[in-house]
């Protein structure tokens, strides 16, 4: 690197939320997204700790709340530049900013109204593929497909002669709904996630028949499936497999007596609900295959098993009919990491009991409830323990009989293989890869990875935020 071109982490250092970086030429400089800290990296004063007078543009990856979350605050700090995203972005960001914002306890609600008209302002749609300069600097950026979620990015930024590449989030191949990421141009330095940078995920080509397997066996004993899932690309494509298994397998046995084709679906879930049907106009950003679908009278993301609930009262409703009946059905809930939202209700009433099955599809941070559960409960098919398992939610502590399942082959983020895979793709290779989004042991074990597969390559690891 130039000594004129500085990148800076103002967040996903230490884990995996927060993210937010700095790319800065001279007296000029844009960031790449401003998300939420969550888990152990959890912090109540979200007021922006950095130099922002700088800041041009702020360069949006995806609208996880991990990666967006902060952005009212960014406002709030006089930031009063573009908020580019990519054109699916545009569509969801304001409507998970306003659930955001239901949140905090900080703003009125004529605050959060501001807030989210001066955020509509500043949005600027790019599409993919094409290049965008920033008037009065020397930077210009385009946005490339990352597979991560609908309208997922990463982002290539060139500057003083330099090309930089921020990851975002990368998806894996064969995502139900997804395009796959775009193969990388050459670079300078890569600034790479690592969220799953010491493992690889399960097949994800015959999840959807593991997924069938595993709703089977946890029927056989009885009770009811809870799967906490995140409202933005979790949710829809558990959906999209869900349709597909009930399709092509509509007359087996989902549960005792109980056939695939009868087995109700319930997402209880306003935000998901919302990003569901914005998924469904966004039709056109969908890959070819659920596209086919369509055309051949499918409705992948609205079929007749399926059951939405909306209001407060319906879900108090739904959650204490569940737990008296133990009537088979699933239900898909958010938060992902179980560390709010409807979700929780439903652990309260479902965790005690052992014919009850959890299954988790997401990556559950540190300090989060979902990594509890995962971590203490009894996994689906092991004996039971001498010891009770406890988790906290809403200050109270429930006893995890419920068996434990995980698929990671559902995970929106790509494996140690599919990021190494991508690091490699550059040719000729990056001379510096920085490595963010990731807890400790997953940023070594890909630090090792890399220095095998890249020798040469210098492989960093960020170890503490620049705050000025």
């Amino acid at each position: 690197m130039t000594t004129n071109v500085e990148i800076k982490h103002h967040g996903a250092v230490l884990g995996v939320t927060g993210s937010c970086h700095e790319l800065r030429v001279g007296d000029s400089g844009i960031l790449i997204d401003c998300g939420l800290f969550q888990g152990n990296d959890f912090r109540d004063d979200l007021d922006i700790e950095f130099p922002i007078e700088h800041i041009r543009a702020l360069v949006v990856t995806h609208v996880h709340v991990d990666h967006v979350g902060r952005i009212p605050y960014l406002l709030m700090a006089g930031f009063k530049g573009p908020i580019f995203c990519t054109e699916p972005s545009a569509e969801l960001l304001p409507v998970m900013l306003e659930d955001a914002l239901k949140f905090s306890a900080k703003h009125s609600k004529q605050q959060d109204k501001q807030i989210l008209k001066q955020v509509e302002r500043q949005i600027r749609p790019l599409p993919y593929d094409q290049w965008q300069q920033l008037l009065g600097t020397d930077i210009k950026f385009r946005y490339q497909r990352a597979g991560h979620i609908l309208g997922s990015a990463y982002v290539e930024c060139e500057a003083a002669g330099q090309r930089v590449i921020f990851s975002g989030d990368l998806g894996a191949p064969h995502s139900p709904l997804l395009v796959e990421a775009t193969p990388p141009s050459p670079c300078d330095v890569l600034v790479l996630e690592s969220t799953y940078g010491d493992m690889d995920h399960e097949s994800r080509v015959d999840r959807r028949l593991r997924l069938k397997s595993v709703v089977e066996h946890a029927f056989a004993d009885g009770g009811t499936i809870l799967i906490p899932a995140f409202s933005l690309g979790r949710t829809q494509d558990l959906l999209y497999e869900l349709e597909g298994i009930i399709e092509d397998f509509g007359q087996d046995e989902a549960a005792p007596d109980l056939p695939w084709a009868e087995l109700e679906i319930i997402v209880d879930s306003p935000l998901a609900a919302k990003l569901t049907v914005l998924y469904r106009s966004l039709k056109e950003y969908w890959n070819q295959e659920a596209r086919d679908l369509v055309k051949q009278g499918r409705y992948p993301l609205a079929f007749d098993q399926l059951t939405v609930i909306d209001s407060h009262q319906d879900h108090l409703k739904s959650v204490e009919n569940i737990a008296k009946s133990g009537k088979p059905v699933v239900v898909i809930a958010g938060s992902g990491m179980c560390a709010g939202g409807r979700v929780v209700n439903y652990l309260k009433a479902l965790l005690g009991d052992p014919r009850n099955d959890i299954i988790f599809v997401g990556f559950q941070a540190e300090g989060t409830p979902g990594r509890v559960i995962v971590e203490s409960g009894r996994r689906f098919g092991e004996p039971e323990q001498d010891m009770s398992a406890w988790v906290e939610l809403d200050g109270e502590e429930f006893e995890i009989n419920a068996q434990i399942h995980k698929m990671s082959g559902y995970s929106a983020h790509g494996g140690q293989t599919d990021l190494v895979n991508f690091a490699m793709a550059i040719d000729p290779p990056p001379k510096q890869i920085r490595l963010v989004h990731g807890e400790t042991d997953a940023k070594l074990a890909l630090q090792a990875k890399l220095h095998e597969m890249m020798p040469g390559v210098e492989v960093v690891i960020p170890l503490t935020l620049d705050v000025e």
